[in-house]
């Protein structure tokens, strides 16, 4: 269907605690023909601690992993929110600071490829293969699923970063989700930060910004939430009973990967989507809507 290649960076929560999201992300691109090739000897990009520990560090760690994936073919493909802001985070510097370029390049006894494309998955399924092909290739359209599309912090800001969409009003999620027959919902906390790295050290505010998050969803009629970060994943899913005993409420709401959902909608096996690893369970929902 697709001449699109890849040269794929997972990251490593795709690789242990987001082995689902992983799963589903191959599972789709194979459904849609588009070639991923993983970058060979990939490391930790530093994710969101290691620039505030060690800046030369941080941007060395991105540096080595866009050196790496230049051996192939390809854009860079990037499914973490996290990892593909670093990357692209990374570039935005080292482009416009020449002694830390230099810095870097003596770090990593390379040269860094300023110019090597960063692409979060998004990207690559609205825009490169676009929403019309995409809607090809459903074979069972999301209808009556109401989702709430969640991009947090790290997918569109900075502005001059990622440049994945506009910075405060983006509908690259929505775009997708209506290209596979999902419903959309207008909520407030799209945006609104969950706490990412916060869960270890301090758990009460990531308690108190996920639960906020899951009110807003709840309250505005969404049955599940997408979602293209493992750090918001992983807030939003494994803590949510906890959040539930905290607060006195009832969620229930199951929380996606965006490639689980687009992976339902090709008809991708449920059990090839990585479903079961899912702490809230989608089982219930799916089947009532006769999705599964």
């Amino acid at each position: 269907m697709s001449e699109l290649r890849y040269s794929y960076y997972p990251g490593c929560s795709l690789h242990a605690s987001a082995s689902e999201y992983d799963l589903s992300t191959r599972e789709v691109f194979k459904a849609l023909g588009i070639g991923l090739d993983e970058v060979p000897d990939w490391i930790c990009c530093g994710a969101t601690p290691a620039h505030n520990v060690d800046e030369l560090l941080s941007l060395s760690l991105c540096a080595k992993n866009l050196e790496l994936a230049e051996q192939v073919p390809g854009d860079m493909a990037v499914a973490c929110a996290a990892c593909f802001s670093r990357l692209k985070f990374a570039q935005h510097v080292l482009k416009k600071n020449d002694q830390k370029l230099r810095q870097v390049e003596q770090a990593i006894d390379a040269k860094v490829p300023l110019d090597q494309t960063v692409k979060h998955l998004l990207e690559i399924l609205v825009q490169d293969l676009g929403t019309e092909r995409l809607s090809q290739a459903v074979r069972k359209p999301l209808s009556g699923l109401k989702v709430a599309c969640y991009y947090g912090c790290l997918l569109t800001r900075p502005p001059e970063v990622p440049q994945l969409d506009d910075c405060e009003a983006p509908t690259i999620m929505e775009r997708l989700l209506q290209a596979v027959g999902a419903e959309n919902v207008d909520w407030t906390h799209r945006m609104e930060c969950c706490g990412a790295n916060f869960t270890l050290s301090r758990p009460g505010v990531v308690l108190q910004l996920t639960n906020a998050v899951l009110d807003s969803a709840k309250a505005a009629g969404a049955d599940c939430i997408m979602v293209g970060c493992p750090l918001c994943h992983g807030n939003l899913d494994i803590r949510q009973k906890e959040i539930e005993g905290v607060y006195y409420r009832s969620y229930d709401m199951p929380i996606f990967y965006l490639t689980q959902l687009v992976g339902l909608a090709l008809g991708v096996p449920a059990d090839r989507l990585g479903l079961d690893a899912l702490i809230v369970s989608p089982q219930r929902l799916l089947r009532e809507k006769m999705l599964l």
